[in-house]
């Protein structure tokens, strides 16, 4: 995956970080791991009080903006087998 500047920067990562999901990978499993791996990026990436991403980030895979689409939309499965990147 990789990571807007400003992230980057904040959780002291490289440009491209990879992350484990357990069971279904959607975008919320997805911010979830990279939130586990990276605490200090909790609220930056999704609001607080309803862990909505917010809508200054987009999210990408398989070079399609997924940006709208539901929190627990399986992403492409090239994507979850770990064969494309985002």
């Amino acid at each position: 995956m990789t990571l807007p500047y400003h992230l980057r920067r904040l959780a002291g990562a490289g440009e491209e970080v990879q992350v484990e999901v357990a069971g279904a990978v959607t975008q919320r499993s997805v911010l979830d791991a990279l939130e586990a791996r990276y605490p200090v990026l909790r609220g930056t990436i999704r609001e607080h009080g309803t862990g909505r991403r917010r809508a200054f980030l987009r999210f990408f895979a398989c070079q399609q903006d997924l940006s709208h689409e539901e929190p627990d939309t399986p992403l492409p499965h090239a994507v979850a087998a770990g064969s494309r990147t985002w």
